[in-house]
């Protein structure tokens, strides 16, 4: 029997988009959807940086709470804010074709003080991924919090006095709000599954399964799949600065991975190419090559700073 699936979403712009995108999708498949809107506590508490709320799936969690009471169908995530491991009576349903991965900066006026990697500058992000990697590449700058919707961080860079913010890009571009002056950090490697949009329902709802996982794209889910087992070995969350960027090319995985300090003073990084046939265990297996090449030693170094 045909039914409305209730669509679970944070009410941010961006959000409501990749919801209203799943929405459209499942349509097209001929499913009937309608959105349920529900606020999480990482879009409440828009001071305290991420990294000191210190809770995996602080954007995901209520909406989570909102399936398993069945009172939404399904949810729809930014892929890399979801924990590695889903809440139990959950599963992943699909994973939409990815976006960019890529990060830029939003700079408040001139970017001249790129071009110097000892040029001093402040620039804002409550991401300590980004953080890591900024600092790494540039020791003498200030990194500054940065919380609150799109639309406020970007009004924020506008108003603070700051040389700029980091963004996605996917999240800027999705929405049109994308400024012309919007520098892309090719050097920077992004978030795991960075760009991906996830969709996931109750274990025990077929229904919502099967009509969701009509819109799965296998290569992102191939790609994402990689990266995020890769985070799960490193038991990383979005406190430790762990990147990570899985690409197919042919019937290759090639893949880039690292993991900073806090500080962003130490690095350890592994680029590997994986047989599209051995990509099952393969996130793993380069996490704990990684670990065995410094990894361990920063990541006991983070574990000590908490």
């Amino acid at each position: 029997m045909n039914k409305v699936i209730r669509i679970g979403t944070r009410d941010s712009q961006l959000a409501v988009w990749q919801a209203n995108q799943v929405k459209q999708l499942l349509e097209n498949n001929g499913y009937q959807s309608e959105l349920v809107f529900v606020k999480s506590e990482g879009d409440t508490d828009l001071k305290t940086p991420l990294y000191e709320i210190g809770v995996q799936g602080i954007f995901t969690k209520v909406l989570d709470i909102a399936l398993l009471n069945n009172e939404v169908d399904i949810a729809v995530h930014s892929m890399k804010d979801v924990p590695t491991i889903l809440a139990e009576g959950l599963i992943q349903a699909a994973v939409l074709p990815r976006a960019s991965y890529k990060d830029i900066l939003v700079p408040k006026n001139e970017v001249s003080f790129l071009d110097d990697t000892y040029s001093n500058a402040v620039i804002a992000t409550s991401s300590t991924r980004r953080r890591a990697q900024w600092l790494n590449r540039y020791p003498n700058h200030t990194v500054e919090n940065l919380r609150g919707n799109v639309n406020t961080r970007l009004r924020k860079v506008r108003d603070e006095n700051w040389h700029g913010a980091i963004f996605a890009a996917a999240g800027l571009e999705r929405i049109n709000l994308r400024p012309e002056n919007a520098v892309t950090l090719d050097w920077m490697l992004p978030a795991p599954a960075q760009g991906a949009i996830m969709v996931v329902c109750r274990k025990d709802d077929t229904y919502s399964f099967e009509a969701s996982h009509r819109l799965n794209d296998e290569q992102t889910s191939i790609c994402t799949k990689v990266e995020r087992d890769f985070l799960r070995a490193l038991l990383g969350g979005c406190t430790t600065p762990i990147s990570a960027l899985a690409e197919r090319i042919g019937d290759t995985i090639v893949f880039k991975g690292n993991i900073l300090s806090l500080d962003g003073k130490k690095k350890a990084t592994i680029n590997k190419n994986i047989e599209i046939n051995k990509i099952e265990a393969a996130g793993k297996e380069i996490a704990n090559e990684l670990l065995n090449n410094n990894g361990q030693e920063i990541l006991d170094g983070i574990r000590n700073a908490k």
